[in-house]
């Protein structure tokens, strides 16, 4: 590649380019000035970074051989010692409340769902972006959230049978959320504003209100005949659509055309397990579509129905409040971008030593820097602050290291102390059992904590790798150790004064076609007080987002504080087998699961460069998928083969089942390349493998490195 040279290192000049004539203008930052200091930072945090890298293959170490010494004769109290003997475990201080400032009220005051997208799809990235209001009756027609038996399905053609439904969908919601002093909203013909009041008009010619009338919260339009309506309940609002001319508006009695709720509150935007970002170039898409929104300019061209759209970043929403003032809502999602983590390097920038950047490094450096724009236009964070979700952090020196990062950024930005807030994914299983000694290090800039399934799990099989063999995957949501730890991390965060001031985050809803089954299920997460969630799409988010309208967090945080912190033993209760009388059927079924997941996301990542996206699963059911499900499908399957459950060569043959298989599932793509019909030059089907056979050796279990590698070995011969 061509790269700069600044002092003694080398700065990719696309990278280079990019920076100078794109992100620093318009930020009063000279550029000399800034490729001098951060050469200089990079080349020292560089060494602190790689200590921390090395320090975690000490400890794993140490704990495989400890538990190939202790395996016959395990005893729990025991091996707790022994982690507090190498540190795992450190000492609890004393209670302690954080004290960051500058908190948006999407954080702070307001609970609802939160989406996680990759930055490297402007599209996807704007849609996001835009999703903090949507439309419930789009959600409910387009979905399974309305029955889609018999006469009630969807075509090509409006099915008016099912719009009813849709119709009486909403009337129950705004019956359950917004009662009436009397009559119900199905008997509901006129709505106007009297006397900074709303004022309803019934079928039967009365006229009632709403019984909390605190929950009126303004209007657009006129006041005898406004355009919409705004409610607000639990800090999130409800726009009711008022249109006769519109299809649905004209049949319906009061000509309420649609309901709109705020829904998508806060979203992640991602440079790390969603995208497929191995060198300079995937860099510069991601930075670019950040800095696209960051100074408001980002648009992408759609082909909708035939029709190509320019889609742009919404424009906030001006209404009257009931005292006759106008007011603004916010019409995007509050953004919080998420680095990569500790582990990962990149070429975009050679050091002194030769060796490659910290990636982690790299994007607290230019992420902030591109953030630096909407510190002064605020179209994203109104209190003037930015946000970084940081992943796969191991126990409180590395996040103790993520904040002295951040701490150089400000230096060399010139940006006030803690204008950069963190979150922490509590996903590595050092982490969880330091939870609250990790967040003090972080107590004047965390907004952010939560649990994720995935990537905990995979931490966990990998850390306890010779203890045994693992439980079935399915098995692993019901275990001691994980109902512990969801528990556990809402507690510390509660315990640490984050109510009413900072996110405690809850896990993605992986099934994005069964909005049903998350109606039903995922309710779980703010009464468990999570006071964001993770879901899939912006649907998603208008249906999850009813939950907080039902569940009011901040009132059931209260009542969690009462209850007893979960126990340290029960987290570190290793899940392993207590049987050995597992059929072949039953384990030759896990692993052609397992299989068929890695290959179906694999061969994506590595021949398209994909880094998420909705994988058929082995029954043709649509997931999201991310990195985070390679890591504990691999680990487990590689556990099962160093404890003898299954041979490898067994595992390679249902490799090369399930890549039959896979193919076939994605024949009607036009950009995919089959793996079966020449698995030998297949680099994904090598890649998958790879990360099964060579799992126990990967740091932490983590795919990245092997995933990285053949990426690039895809993308040279594809350029060759």
């Amino acid at each position: 590649m061509n790269y700069i040279k600044i002092s003694n290192s080398k700065v990719n000049k696309d990278l280079y380019n990019f920076v100078n004539n794109e992100v620093i203008p318009g930020t009063d930052i000279e550029p000399n000035d800034f490729w001098q200091k951060f050469i200089e930072s990079c080349n020292l945090l560089s060494i602190e970074n790689e200590e921390l890298i090395n320090e975690r293959l000490q400890i794993q170490s140490k704990i495989d051989d400890w538990l190939k010494d202790n395996r016959d004769s395990f005893d729990q109290n025991d091996y707790i010692d022994f982690l507090k003997s190498i540190n795992y475990i450190v000492d609890e201080g004393e209670t302690f409340k954080i004290n960051t400032q500058n908190v948006d009220e999407e954080i702070s005051k307001i609970a609802g769902p939160q989406l996680v997208v990759p930055i490297d799809n402007a599209r996807y990235a704007l849609n996001a972006a835009n999703a903090r209001w949507g439309s419930l009756y789009d959600a409910y027609y387009g979905t399974d959230a309305v029955s889609l038996d018999k006469e009630l399905q969807k075509s090509n053609k409006y099915n008016p049978k099912r719009g009813q439904k849709v119709i009486e969908k909403g009337r129950e919601f705004l019956n359950q959320i917004f009662k009436l002093e009397k009559s119900s909203w199905s008997s509901v013909i006129k709505l106007s504003v009297v006397s900074n009041n709303l004022n309803i008009k019934l079928d039967d010619n009365t006229v009632t209100n709403l019984i909390d009338k605190n929950k009126f919260a303004g209007y657009t339009g006129s006041i005898q005949n406004p355009e919409s309506i705004f409610l607000k309940n639990n800090h999130l609002h409800v726009q009711i659509i008022i249109d006769k001319k519109n299809d649905i508006g004209k049949i319906d009695k009061a000509n309420i055309s649609d309901v709109i709720i705020e829904s998508a509150i806060s979203t992640i935007m991602d440079l790390e397990d969603s995208v497929a970002a191995v060198d300079a170039n995937d860099k510069i898409k991601c930075y670019r579509n950040w800095l696209g929104i960051m100074k408001n300019e980002l648009e992408a061209k759609i082909n909708k129905n035939g029709k190509i759209i320019n889609r742009k970043l919404n424009n906030d929403k001006i209404i009257i409040n009931p005292e006759g003032k106008k007011i603004y809502l916010k019409a995007r999602s509050l953004l919080l971008i998420r680095n990569v983590g500790h582990l990962m390097k990149n070429n975009s920038v050679i050091l002194n030593n030769e060796k490659e950047i910290p990636e982690g490094i790299l994007d607290a450096f230019i992420s902030v820097l591109c953030s630096v724009h909407d510190l002064k236009n605020k179209n994203n964070s109104k209190q003037g602050s930015i946000y970084i979700v940081k992943p796969k952090m191991h126990g409180p020196k590395e996040v103790g290291f993520a904040n002295k990062v951040f701490s150089k950024v400000e230096e060399i930005l010139q940006l006030k102390l803690n204008t950069i807030k963190i979150g922490i994914m509590d996903e590595e299983r050092r982490t969880t059992i330091n939870l609250k000694e990790c967040i003090r290090k972080v107590k004047d800039r965390i907004v952010f904590i939560n649990t994720g399934f995935l990537d905990r799990t995979g931490d966990e099989m990998h850390t306890s790798f010779e203890k045994g063999p693992m439980i079935f995957k399915g098995d692993m949501k019901k275990s001691k150790w994980l109902l512990a730890y969801e528990n556990w991390n809402v507690d510390i965060g509660l315990e640490c004064g984050f109510a009413g001031k900072a996110q405690i985050g809850k896990g993605m809803w992986a099934m994005p076609d069964k909005m049903q089954d998350m109606l039903d299920q995922k309710a779980s997460h703010p009464l468990a007080g999570a006071n964001c969630a993770w879901v899939p799409s912006p649907t998603a988010a208008t249906l999850h987002a009813t939950h907080y309208h039902k569940i009011n967090v901040f009132d059931r945080q209260k009542e969690l504080t009462k209850r007893k912190r979960a126990e340290l033993k029960d987290i570190l209760t290793i899940p392993v087998s207590d049987r050995q009388n597992w059929s072949k059927e039953s384990i030759n079924s896990e692993i052609e699961n397992n299989v068929q997941g890695i290959l179906g996301y694999v061969v994506r990542w590595i021949d398209q460069g994909i880094g998420c996206s909705k994988v058929p699963d082995i029954n043709n059911i649509g997931l999201m998928e991310d990195r985070a499900t390679l890591r504990i499908s691999s680990q487990h399957i590689a556990n099962w083969i160093h404890h003898k459950i299954i041979k490898k060569e067994k595992v390679l043959e249902i490799f090369k089942k399930m890549a039959k298989v896979v193919d076939q599932q994605n024949s009607k793509d036009k950009n995919y390349e089959p793996m079966y019909q020449n698995l030998e030059k297949s680099i994904a089907f090598q890649a998958a493998c790879d990360l099964v056979f060579e799992g126990k050796n990967q740091i932490c279990g983590y795919t990245e490195p092997i995933l990285h590698k053949k990426r690039i070995e895809k993308k040279k011969l594809s350029n060759a």
